[in-house]
């Protein structure tokens, strides 16, 4: 899956040549990355006791307007890596003792990511893991299903509008719910070693937004019908926080309704659907609504 002078690597297909200048993901073909460490913050079957082996790669397809890593997705910030070098923090990650490989929005750089992992392939024994926001191709799914066997897709939005205004993708909840279920098809049922560390399987994000509650419940009413609810484990995530949206306008504030967090009731609501729907998985309290949350980019 080479780079051409068309790029089709995301559902954007935006056709730029990007040897030559940025996509619409705002990348060029040169891997940036933000981060490459140890990581404590995931889902428990993910970090686990000793982290995750994570590498933040630079841009994105979606850009969403609340995207917390908002200094390397939007911005661009990041380290210029070859694919040997990322091939190198690849297995320096694993020498730390991760647990797993966790790629975070990486999709822009799937060619130079796949040559790593094959170059690699003889000498990686912990399990990769996609972490992604879900707005993926189904063949991108299958190039990395010969090496991926923890996925972690985000499915935000129910509502084409919705992700229009928040992610400029109408498509987005029909393409995220078709890479889901490409996911399962690749990995099957959720399973973990006896320390309780994924191995395989998917596991499905979901961040409520303020205000947006009857969204919330209509993507897992989606989810619960394309893929078995015992088949996978749903991270249900409260840590929505305004800090990231960009400043009112002058003319006026179109994100107004999202300048606050997420109420109780809202979380509560939704994850109340969840269990009715048979979900199993991973919650969290409203301490998570922080900016705290975000990792510091500063490229270690």
């Amino acid at each position: 899956m080479p780079f051409t002078d068309s790029c089709t690597l995301c559902p954007r297909a935006c056709g730029i040549d990007r040897t030559v200048k940025p996509g619409y993901c705002g990348m060029t073909d040169t891997v940036r990355i933000g981060r490459a460490d140890l990581h404590l913050w995931e889902e428990p079957p993910i970090s686990g006791t000793r982290g995750s082996g994570t590498i933040f790669f630079s841009g994105c397809s979606l850009r969403c307007v609340f995207c917390q890593n908002r200094v390397i997705s939007h911005e661009g910030n990041g380290r210029a890596l070859t694919a040997k070098e990322l091939a190198e923090r690849m297995l320096d990650l694993q020498s730390r003792g991760a647990h797993n490989l966790n790629l975070v929005t990486g999709t822009q750089f799937l060619p130079a990511i796949l040559s790593a992992l094959r170059a690699i392939r003889s000498e990686l024994h912990i399990p990769v893991v996609w972490n992604t926001g879900g707005y993926e191709t189904v063949e991108a799914i299958d190039a990395l299903s010969e090496f991926v066997s923890v996925w972690l897709p985000d499915l935000k939005y129910a509502s084409g509008d919705l992700a229009h205004r928040l992610s400029g993708a109408r498509d987005y909840p029909e393409v995220a719910l078709r890479a889901v279920k490409r996911m399962y098809e690749h990995a099957g049922a959720f399973v973990t070693d006896e320390s309780g560390i994924a191995q395989r399987g998917v596991i499905v994000r979901h961040l409520i937004l303020p205000g947006q509650r009857k969204d919330s419940c209509a993507v897992l009413d989606r989810l619960a019908k394309a893929l078995p609810p015992e088949d996978i484990r749903l991270s249900l995530m409260w840590q929505y926080t305004p800090e990231f949206l960009p400043a009112p306008r002058e003319d006026g504030d179109p994100y107004a309704p999202l300048r606050r967090r997420v109420t109780t009731f809202e979380y509560d609501s939704v994850r109340k659907h969840a269990l009715s729907l048979g979900f199993t998985g991973y919650e969290q309290d409203r301490t998570a609504a922080t900016k705290d949350y975000t990792p510091a980019f500063d490229l270690r």
